[in-house]
């Protein structure tokens, strides 16, 4: 129950203002609180009016008539208020001062007067309300003392109040619809800034699948044409390794994709440290050799670690097929205890190394998509050339996924 109060205010808030400060959609249906205020001054106006017209009487007839054209015409004119705040405000401050000058006996307030300066500060006339206000506050009193009209010191205090309250109401509004537009603005950011990485991750993956594929297919169909007079057997041999990377390389970008559809489980064996020796099996290039050297024993880092390994791997792989012209590259998995656990894959070539320049500099995917890797999970990664020629290039990723 303590909350009752303040949901009531917000509520009341919501349909006399709308999300549009905002722009963020809470509450009832626009159309709802579009005619709340004019409801609710109407509500609080119109019956006092009638009430004392029937019992007690306005004196002249037609001021009866003006009264009662008085209650209706403010809070009709709230319709117009979030077209056009400026205008809205002046108009109701007319017709409230007319109301006030001409009222016998005192009578209900003029609820469609606070409603009106309220919108016109939410929605940004601030100097049309305090325009509007200041006049007909001061005509009120000039004119009133003009005609003869007694006013109450205590009236006097209560209407002050109530018209600065109006306009407290309509700046916290303003102010409130201002963060929770800022607030939207920085998720929408946040939003973009998460499919974007979205999408980066998956450029990276099948970069990585399909250029090591395409690259070993390539080698494949060389051989193959190369030896197919020559020699039958071997031929058919690197055409069928043509067709095994082939299929390979399209449940992996299956996998790859299936990652955008929710819920649905890997097709193929996940890329790990224990289908290294599957990728380096599918490696047979003539005159190419590949180690791996095993040392972690029966221990294993967490996943993330083994898939960012296994993709530099594979990547290393594809840059000593396609660029370095190896005969040999060494592939060793090691763990590092100190300064904090690490997993260390270190891959060597004998090929033609970078010759000193930075690998990185050539505009390679590759290269860039290894350190990025390395970087995602506040690992390291060191790529140049090898001390007896050739390539090195030294992962180190943490053993415990980063929390």
């Amino acid at each position: 129950m303590p909350d009752q109060p303040h949901d009531v205010t917000h509520s009341v808030m919501a349909a006399a203002f709308g999300p549009e400060t905002g722009r963020i959609r809470v509450g009832p249906p626009q159309r709802v609180r579009l005619i709340a205020p004019v409801v609710l001054s109407l509500l609080v106006q119109l019956p006092v009016p009638i009430w004392i017209a029937a019992h007690v009487g306005f004196g002249p007839y037609w001021r009866m008539v003006l009264h009662l054209v008085l209650a209706v015409a403010g809070p009709l004119a709230l319709l117009a208020a979030r077209r056009f705040p400026g205008p809205t405000v002046a108009a109701v401050s007319g017709l409230a001062l007319l109301d006030v000058l001409t009222t016998p006996v005192y009578g209900p307030p003029y609820l469609a007067l606070a409603f009106a300066i309220a919108i016109a500060t939410a929605r940004g006339a601030v100097i049309w309300a305090v325009a509007s206000v200041a006049t007909g506050w001061v005509a009120a009193i000039l004119i009133g003392v003009f005609i003869g009209r007694i006013w109450h010191p205590g009236l006097i205090v209560a209407a002050t109040v109530a018209l600065a309250a109006s306009f407290a109401i309509g700046a916290f509004v303003r102010t409130r619809g201002a963060r929770m537009a800022a607030a939207r603005a920085e998720a929408q950011r946040r939003q973009r800034s998460a499919e974007e990485r979205e999408r980066v991750r998956i450029a990276r993956e099948l970069h990585d699948v399909l250029g090591h594929a395409l690259s070993q297919m390539n080698v494949q169909a060389s051989v193959g044409l190369h030896l197919f007079d020559r020699d039958p057997e071997q031929a058919r041999a690197a055409l069928e390794n043509v067709k095994n990377t082939s299929k390979l390389a399209l449940d992996e970008v299956r996998g790859v994709l299936g990652v955008l559809r929710e819920g649905e489980a890997p097709l193929v064996p996940q890329a790990e440290l224990a289908e290294l020796p599957r990728l380096i099996a599918g490696l047979a290039v003539p005159g190419l050799e590949v180690v791996l050297d095993n040392r972690l024993g029966a221990g294993a880092p967490s996943r993330p670690a083994q898939f960012a390994a296994y993709r530099i791997v594979q990547e290393a792989l594809t840059n000593a097929v396609r660029h370095a012209q190896a005969t040999h590259v060494r592939v060793t998995l090691e763990r590092q205890d100190e300064p904090e656990a690490a997993l260390v894959v270190t891959i060597i070539d004998d090929g033609r190394g970078f010759g000193g320049a930075d690998p990185g500099a050539s505009g390679r995917g590759g290269v860039l998509g290894m350190r990025e890797r390395a970087a995602l999970l506040g690992g390291t990664i060191t790529i140049g050339d090898a001390e007896g020629g050739g390539a090195r290039i030294v992962a180190t990723l943490p053993w415990v996924r980063p929390s």
